[in-house]
């Protein structure tokens, strides 16, 4: 299998010299081949969030590597990395332009990896093509695709942010929680398209999850982060045999929103 991802001895470091120090990830390393779906857990602050800011390029990191696609993108800025990367976030009204279109979201989605210039407007393809995909999320907005995005419910919209995260075929998809501020219903569609979308394009999932029933529902290997290390990387038989209850009572974690 093709390693989509390789992380090398990442370390990262806030506010490094002062009183406020705090070493967010120690000497992480990670390979991820093509088509792994990886669902990331922890209690607050153990590092989830900054891994998948320094996979992006949003922090700058302090030691190690990262590699996206055989290529170094250890100090290519977060813009030059995202041809590579589709990301989704917690907040719904985050990923899309909410004062614009379904249509018009789609169509700068679709050529966030094409040279910058002068772009032509939606054609008649477009917006079959636009359709056509749209259906296959099951929601209806197919029927809405002039419709302005901050009409959309919070379960549309997200949904909606997770196919343009996905349209232009990135080699690495981050979701950061991208289910939390959903009803369960609506979590759970989104979470069903994410494992479509996750097999359909062969790419590299990475999610972060308080959620551990959802942890080992979905995907195919899960780690488990302790103050900026993985503690725990699971796969296989060892991953089909783990139960949420297994789960903390290996690794003592005490957070009640992870036994949601």
């Amino acid at each position: 299998m093709e390693k989509l991802l390789q992380i090398h001895n990442l370390t990262k470091v806030f506010g490094e010299g002062t009183i406020n120090e705090k070493v967010a990830l120690k000497d992480i390393s990670l390979d991820v081949e093509s088509g792994e779906f990886i669902t990331i857990i922890g209690n607050n602050g153990a590092g989830k969030s900054t891994l998948l800011n320094c996979i992006s390029g949003v922090f700058p990191i302090d030691a190690g590597s990262i590699i996206i696609n055989g290529k170094d993108c250890t100090r290519e800025p977060e813009h030059k990395r995202a041809k590579h990367i589709g990301r989704v976030f917690q907040d719904p009204l985050k990923g899309t332009a909410f004062d614009m279109t379904i249509e018009e979201n789609l169509a700068i989605a679709a050529v966030k990896n094409k040279s910058r210039g002068l772009q032509k407007g939606i054609t008649k393809a477009d917006r079959m093509m636009f359709r056509e995909q749209l259906a296959t999320l099951e929601m209806g907005l197919e029927d809405k695709m002039t419709q302005k995005v901050k009409l959309l419910s919070g379960g549309q919209r997200q949904a909606l942010t997770l196919f343009m995260a996905v349209i232009a075929q990135p080699s690495v998809l981050l979701l950061d929680e991208h289910t939390a501020a959903l009803d369960p219903s609506a979590a759970a569609k989104v979470l069903q398209l994410t494992e479509s979308f996750s097999q359909r394009d062969n790419m590299c999932t990475m999610m972060i999850t308080h959620n551990m029933k959802d942890a080992l529902a979905y995907g195919n290997r899960t780690l488990l982060m302790q103050n900026g290390r993985i503690a725990m990387d699971i796969r296989g038989e060892e991953r089909a045999q783990m139960t949420v209850e297994k789960l903390v009572e290996k690794f003592k974690i005490d957070n009640d929103r992870m036994l949601l």
